[in-house]
């Protein structure tokens, strides 16, 4: 059974900074893509970012120049560096491996 348990998020001011992480159980985490993707409140859920198991990304057109996504397989652990943070990015952001299983999911909420 694997399970993804994400953390890191919580309340930061304007141009502020957070580093999620998402810890995977159950699989062997270096075989597949991992990926970030957030909900707001009354919108679809968007990609933020994913990295392949060779470590290639990809990001969303909002967050291109400000987030960073990386994987440490040795952890099974997947990290976001957020820097420059907007209010818009405030959010529910989740993992996810393989585009199959997801996580219970992290709030970001972002102060103007």
């Amino acid at each position: 059974q694997v399970q993804l348990v994400e953390s890191g998020g919580g309340l930061v001011q304007f141009g502020g900074s957070l580093r999620l992480s998402c810890a995977a159980s159950g699989t062997t985490f270096s075989d597949y893509y991992m990926g970030w993707y957030r909900q707001a409140p009354g919108k679809q859920r968007e990609l933020v970012a994913i990295i392949t198991s060779r470590g290639s990304t990809n990001y969303g057109d909002s967050v291109k120049g400000r987030f960073t996504v990386s994987r440490d397989n040795a952890k099974n652990t997947m990290y976001l560096q957020m820097n420059s943070l907007k209010p818009e990015d405030t959010a529910v952001y989740y993992c996810t491996y393989n585009f199959k299983y997801w996580g219970q999911g992290t709030q970001v909420t972002v102060s103007s």
